[in-house]
């Protein structure tokens, strides 16, 4: 139901180095939804809310507290009032696109999104006013050619009637290019220490086994205007490689990873690749070699204890076989050198200096050497 509101502020993204700002207000109407308002209306600068209302609390409230260094109860007051008003209109305009749509009273929902981005950089300004029923386009302003766009039989009455409302477009144009700007400068001049706010990352390489792909890990950087990339010989990889989404850590920050496939790669070419790191407001990027000796295997490396057990046990099995061996050998030369008892139908014992077709010592030798670690 707010599809309109996220392909709104995923249009006005840019690219990670560019200091773009926005402030967007988003008014929901709704019908015969359950657990929802049927009113609401959102402030949001940079995706962080600001201000919130809805017809169940029935006042307009902050949602940062550094908003109310800079406002008093006549202001949220006004707010208050402003909201109830268009509570009522919102109402009516339900009942109204019901009639276009000729519908009956079952579940909608109306959204109406209007704001600006500002890049603080080029000083260039741009101005959204779009309108939304149940979670698809309905009709919107273009700044350029100062008219309403519609691409719905329903939206042409709209579309004509607006059009000719000089007066509204010549309000809406200030609005969206002048004072929409203008508020969104104080907003970030009062939350300054967390809308302007910028952490690095920590960069990690990690992979699983070596045939597995290498991981570019960022993570704990804010604002969440972040790209992260691989490339190769400076030019930048489209191929072999899995762009993760921006995730939200605990503390407020973000995470987000990039992998590529290295099992084609021979090992005289991981040099010639590189992990790059994009934020807002940071000229620099943050790069990181490829390099066998930088990444991290997830696999179970053994502990200082560990090792310390597995070289005892290595020892303690060779001194066991060497001690067994010379009992073995002590034997068998006792053996050897035991007066044979002579029998009939027995061969005739080795004499002193006589060989044999096995050499007692010569065996255990071999035994040893082959079982030997």
């Amino acid at each position: 139901m707010f599809t309109l509101l996220s392909l709104l502020l995923l249009a006005g993204a840019h690219s990670a180095t560019a200091r773009t700002h926005s402030l967007i207000y988003s008014l929901t109407g709704s019908s015969q939804v359950q657990n929802l308002p049927k009113f609401a209306a959102n402030s949001v600068v940079d995706e962080v809310q600001v201000t919130h209302y809805d017809s169940k609390i029935m006042k307009a409230e902050p949602r940062q507290d550094w908003i109310l260094k800079t406002t008093d109860s006549q202001y949220w007051e006004s707010q208050t009032e402003m909201a109830l008003i268009a509570q009522q209109i919102y109402k009516n305009d339900i009942d109204i696109l019901n009639e276009l749509f000729n519908q009956t009273g079952d579940v909608h929902i109306f959204q109406w999104i209007f704001g600006c981005e500002w890049d603080d950089e080029t000083g260039e300004v741009k101005g959204y006013d779009e309108l939304g029923y149940d979670g698809k386009y309905f009709i919107s302003l273009d700044l350029e050619t100062e008219t309403w766009i519609t691409q719905t039989p329903q939206g042409v009455i709209s579309h004509r009637k607006w059009d000719h409302d000089k007066a509204r477009l010549a309000y809406d144009k200030t609005y969206l290019l002048q004072l929409c700007p203008s508020w969104l400068k104080k907003f970030l001049e009062q939350g300054r220490s967390s809308l302007l706010r910028t952490e690095l990352p920590r960069i990690s390489l990690l992979q699983k086994f070596p045939s597995s792909p290498v991981s570019c890990y960022a993570t704990g950087f804010y604002p969440d205007k972040a790209v992260l990339f691989w490339r190769k010989d400076e030019e930048e990889l489209h191929e072999d490689v899995y762009i993760g989404e921006v995730l939200p850590n605990h503390d407020g920050t973000f995470q987000m990873s990039a992998d590529l496939k290295v099992s084609s790669i021979s090992p005289e070419d991981w040099k010639r690749y590189d992990c790059v790191f994009q934020i807002s407001g940071v000229k620099e990027d943050i790069v990181t070699k490829l390099d066998k000796d930088s990444v991290e295997s997830n696999r179970e490396k053994p502990t200082g204890v560990t090792t310390i057990i597995i070289i005892i046990v290595i020892i303690t099995a060779v001194v066991s076989l060497a001690v067994f061996g010379f009992i073995v050998y002590r034997r068998r030369k006792t053996q050897c050198t035991t007066p044979a008892v002579k029998d009939p139908g027995a061969s005739q014992p080795l004499k002193s200096g006589e060989q044999g077709s096995t050499s007692p010592s010569l065996w255990i030798g071999s035994s040893v050497t082959t079982v030997s670690p």
